[in-house]
């Protein structure tokens, strides 16, 4: 075979392979995933809006009390619900909103574990000033086993 036939197939197999993805798009993946893009973007937005928040005195003025995370205020002040735990939290309830989505809507059907993974740390971490970690690292280690459930149930349908 020479270097011409060689090359010659070479772009034939490109081409084909090009065209098999245009074919059967994979949805839910890749850099074109239309709902993680907006997820990702609605946890900037609420990162944002809490950093605002607490520069403008909103989170006091309500009576709440999200404190700098890079400041030590005591050993007191280590259990205050901070900036980050305020984010982390609003952050993990929309992954949470994005996994049900995913689940419940077939146009935006995906692999999910990865994301109820991240969704229960980020909860986890949100939340850790109100619970143990004795708690949390098996509520953690329970989302990674329903997690695999929950895939193993969405690749057989």
């Amino acid at each position: 075979m020479s270097e011409n036939d060689v090359k010659k197939k070479d772009e034939k197999m490109v081409e084909e392979k090009i065209e098999k993805e245009q074919e059967n798009p994979k949805e839910g993946t890749g850099e074109n995933d239309l709902l993680s893009s907006i997820a990702w973007a609605a946890v900037l937005i609420w990162a944002g809006v809490v950093f605002l928040g607490r520069n403008l005195g909103w989170w006091r003025s309500l009576g709440m009390n999200a404190r700098d995370f890079g400041f030590f205020h005591g050993w007191v002040g280590l259990i205050d619900f901070s900036t980050f735990h305020m984010i982390a939290v609003g952050a993990g309830i929309i992954v949470l909103i994005e996994v049900l989505t995913r689940l419940f809507v077939p146009e935006f059907k995906a692999n999910v574990a990865g994301k109820i993974v991240l969704a229960v740390f980020l909860l986890g971490w949100g939340l850790s000033p109100f619970l143990n970690w004795y708690v949390l690292w098996p509520l953690m280690l329970i989302a990674v086993g329903v997690s695999v459930v929950v895939s193993g149930l969405v690749k057989k349908k």
